[in-house]
């Protein structure tokens, strides 16, 4: 079957070649509401596809953004167990589509680069999700191009962040357990690594139990994996072996949601042996048997605000920003604290 032209399409709608291409690379408002309705129609007639790796070559823009993921070898499926990021690039996704961009999705494992796939693929810019070794960054850094940090706490005005008040939100987090009459609380979290998201709400864990007079102690921080089996497995060690512990955050809806299976397992009762608040509000937070009491990110909009943030560096030549955007953070109170 023959392939399609913007010729074609030039000939169906009655328009000059040039009307479409303005039409079909966004550049509307060089070319009248008429002609754009009949480009519109002549493409959705032909089912006409445009060739962007054509269209790459002539105006040296790919219009592919790369997405990177955090992956370890021993979370080599991240994306698809941490129902976060599915929502996070559901954002990306659609603001991306809307503006006529196409996504490439990856990850990068331990030790792995991503300067190659960056310049194989001809990308426009990249979101970058996670933390990783600065010298990951450096050589980012050698592609030139756009690129949005998601989730970072790196110091160099290069790149641009999308972020959140991570230390705040352990804090509220913690607090409300606290006004609800808590003093035994524990953290169950994924590993806490230096100038990580981790180590931002575990400082708030600790705000807040110094500005109550409560001990912190280190028995009551529960570290490994940001995992619904990790938060299981230390749910039933809670229910085992710390009858005294009458409250728990986790650093993530998706921990918490295994905490509360633990603790099923381990024959108490949410809330009414052991209270429980997450970080997040992921779509599954709602749905949960009572349903999750957590701290609230729209995780959808911060998405689309890293796609918009990029467009805007990629349209101006933008690269750089002084300071991060923060997305805001909320209590969403339902049904697992209970006060005591």
């Amino acid at each position: 079957m023959k392939r399609v032209t913007l010729k074609d399409v030039s000939e169906r709608a009655g328009v000059s070649t040039a009307a479409v291409s303005y039409v079909l690379n966004g550049r509307e408002g060089k070319v009248s509401p008429e002609t754009v309705d009949k480009v519109h129609s002549a493409v959705k007639e032909l089912n006409y596809i445009p060739d962007f790796s054509a269209r790459s070559l002539a105006n040296n823009k790919s219009k592919l953004i790369g997405v990177v993921i955090p992956q370890t070898e021993d979370q080599s499926q991240l994306l698809l167990q941490n129902p976060f990021y599915s929502e996070l690039v559901c954002g990306i996704e659609g603001k991306l589509r809307q503006s006529g961009y196409h996504m490439i999705l990856s990850g990068v494992d331990k030790g792995a680069g991503y300067l190659d796939t960056s310049m194989q693929r001809n990308l426009d810019g990249a979101i970058i999700m996670g933390i990783y070794q600065e010298s990951f960054y450096e050589e980012l850094k050698k592609v030139s191009m756009p690129i949005v940090l998601i989730d970072s706490y790196i110091n160099d005005s290069y790149f641009n962040v999308i972020g959140l008040d991570d230390e705040e939100g352990g804090y509220l987090a913690v607090k409300h357990l606290i006004d609800n009459g808590h003093v035994n609380i524990a953290l169950v979290t994924g590993m806490i690594r230096k100038d990580g998201v981790i180590e931002k709400r575990f400082l708030g864990y600790k705000r807040a139990l110094k500005e109550a007079n409560l001990f912190y102690n280190a028995d009551y921080v529960f570290e490994h994996s940001v995992s619904y089996e990790y938060g299981e497995q230390a749910g039933r060690i809670i229910a085992d072996k710390h009858p005294e512990i009458t409250a728990v955050f986790a650093t993530s809806d998706l921990v918490a949601l295994g905490v509360m299976r633990g603790l099923s397992e381990g024959g108490r009762k949410v809330p009414y042996d052991v209270s429980i608040i997450g970080f997040d509000d992921i779509f599954y937070a709602r749905m949960s048997t009572p349903p999750l009491t957590t701290v609230k990110q729209n995780i959808t909009a911060r998405g689309a605000m890293a796609a918009e943030r990029l467009l805007s560096a990629i349209q101006n030549a933008e690269h750089r920003t002084d300071q991060p955007i923060l997305m805001p953070l909320e209590l969403a109170v339902r049904q697992t604290v209970r006060k005591l």
